[in-house]
């Protein structure tokens, strides 16, 4: 258990200082793009941890990304929304016998289809809940739609990028 809290906090960091200090001042396409690698964390939170956990690490992230991004509750109503849908897709997409509680969602463990599937629709209600909490209007609806559009194309490619590049084959639980 302790093993698992550990690995879960080296994996925050080692997302969220990277966004912080260089991925939130890259600038692509004229600020269109806004790639949020953070998310990988939540993504990849244990498949068996409790929803009401969960959404306290949702919120907890986001309320970090809050602090030094200087954007006063988005990231926290972002994340927690995702956080909130993570388990509905989950349970749209498991598999008849069930998950092992100990796994993550990662593409070693559950392969390619499956994790762009989850990531995808996660990570677009990621975005399209903290693009439009940022402009807080719907008059440039298209506008910001596209933003959110791109901007979750590219932390899909980047999360799918740190998978592969970090990806270990899962190792067999019998002994």
């Amino acid at each position: 258990m302790i093993g698992i809290i550990i690995s879960n906090l080296v994996r925050f960091i080692a997302l969220v200082l990277p966004q912080v200090l260089l991925v939130d001042h890259i600038d692509l396409a004229n600020g269109w793009v806004v790639p949020y690698i953070y998310v990988l964390f939540l993504l990849m939170l244990p498949l068996g941890i409790a929803h009401w956990e969960a959404l306290l690490v949702g919120f907890g992230t986001g309320l970090v990304m809050d602090l030094f991004s200087s954007t006063p509750g988005m990231h926290t109503v972002a994340c927690t929304v995702m956080v909130y849908s993570r388990a509905l897709m989950l349970r749209a997409l498991s598999p008849r016998e069930g998950f092992d509680p100990m796994d993550r969602a990662t593409i070693g463990h559950m392969g390619l289809a499956w994790f762009v599937t989850y990531a995808g629709v996660l990570i677009s209600l990621h975005h399209l809940t903290l693009f439009f909490l940022e402009v807080y209007r719907f008059s440039d609806f298209l506008s910001t739609f596209a933003r959110a559009v791109g901007s979750a194309a590219a932390t899909l490619v980047l999360c799918l990028l740190a998978q592969l590049l970090t990806s270990r084959p899962p190792r067999s639980r019998t002994r």
